[in-house]
């Protein structure tokens, strides 16, 4: 096979420039002196919101901020709606009721006029992410290139980083609203709507569909009680420093459910990079987030045992599978690649969850 390349994935259309005046006028009205030095955007990691960057000062002292605000509905966004107000809030819990480490936040503008969209704004944590592009297991990263014991020490403190989480108080205004019985109903039954508007914007996956049948034959026996959820719980999301968590991120997909589904997308989000490398020929990470050596961490940290991991593993890759879908059009919207005959070929995890809904792939 031919040697992999980085893809063009443009995320937003929006002007750097024009951003940066409109975002120093936003903070002028915080602090009369500000002024904005530097702006950009960032796409070493993730595909659904959009991240800038910003050196900025004011009395007397320099800042360095992140803001995170919603795609522009223009740019053919992952996810149907983008709460940000909710984003913040869970942040903040986060940091009153546990010892995760997440960004200091600093201000939420509901108000789309300054920017176009809502946003909040935190203090930027020094640390480095395992990258998607190129994904870290590819080889040539810093993670790839570390000694085992590095790497165990990230693996071990990053499973850390959930059973904390997962002991948090239950947060009710993380619940999410669809229709269904349980919390596990409501989750799936909010994936299947995300799945109808990236449907509805592009084209239906017969896979993806084949997978929510394969969810009801193969649903578990008994639901565990729900917990606070990170939603997006992979390396990808987290800074590091010295193999260590600096700063746990992206928290739009959190909600309430087993924490199972936090467990199986650790787990998932790795084999997932893991079964594209080896379509390439290259060897990988298979020592590192193993199942079994994760779910003996979580053990020993929770006291809990995660039960039916393949259902979730699978339900997992379902979702990656929409991401795929969705990012998919998206680069056809901006003319990086032509929409395939077959959409299935959109989906970077299409062999690996045929064999899931075959049951030929654990």
């Amino acid at each position: 096979m031919t040697e992999p390349q980085a893809p063009e994935m443009r995320r937003s259309s929006r002007d750097p420039a024009v951003q940066r005046e409109r975002f120093a006028s936003w903070l002028r009205g915080k602090h009369a002196d500000a002024e904005v030095t530097a702006l950009e955007g960032t796409s070493a990691t993730g595909m659904s919101s959009d991240t800038l960057l910003v050196d900025a000062t004011w009395g007397g002292q320099s800042h360095r901020l992140v803001v995170r605000r919603a795609p522009d509905a223009d740019d053919v966004p992952v996810f149907p709606t983008y709460d940000l107000t909710r984003q913040f809030r869970i942040i903040r819990a986060v940091a009153e009721h546990t010892d995760v480490p997440v960004p200091a936040t600093l201000w939420n503008e509901p108000d789309a006029e300054p920017l176009g969209t809502p946003f909040f704004v935190m203090s930027r944590v020094d640390g480095i992410v395992p990258p998607d592009v190129m994904p870290y297991d590819f080889g040539d990263s810093w993670l790839f290139d570390a000694s085992e014991e590095q790497q165990r020490t990230l693996q071990d403190a990053t499973v850390d980083v959930l059973a904390r989480l997962h002991r948090m108080p239950y947060q009710e205004f993380l619940e999410l609203p669809d229709a269904g019985a349980t919390a596990l109903r409501r989750h799936v039954a909010h994936t299947r709507a995300w799945y109808d508007f990236v449907a509805a914007g592009g084209a239906p996956s017969p896979l993806i569909e084949r997978g929510f049948a394969w969810l009801e034959q193969h649903w578990p026996a008994a639901e565990p009680e729900p917990v606070v959820l990170w939603g997006d719980a992979r390396i990808g999301n987290l800074l590091y420093q010295d193999f260590r968590p600096a700063a746990v991120l992206d928290w739009e997909m959190a909600a309430t459910g087993p924490r199972e589904l936090d467990v199986a997308w650790l787990i998932y989000a790795h084999r997932n990079f893991e079964d594209i490398a080896h379509a390439f020929g290259l060897p990988g990470m298979p020592d590192f987030l193993r199942r079994e050596d994760v779910l003996a961490r979580y053990v020993e940290q929770s006291g809990y045992e995660p039960r039916e991991l393949d259902f979730y593993e699978t339900y997992s890759a379902l979702q990656f599978a929409i991401v795929y879908l969705r990012t998919g059009a998206r680069q056809v919207h901006f003319g990086e690649r032509e929409l395939p005959a077959d959409v299935d070929e959109l989906l970077y995890n299409r062999e690996p969850l045929t064999r899931m809904l075959e049951g030929t792939y654990f």
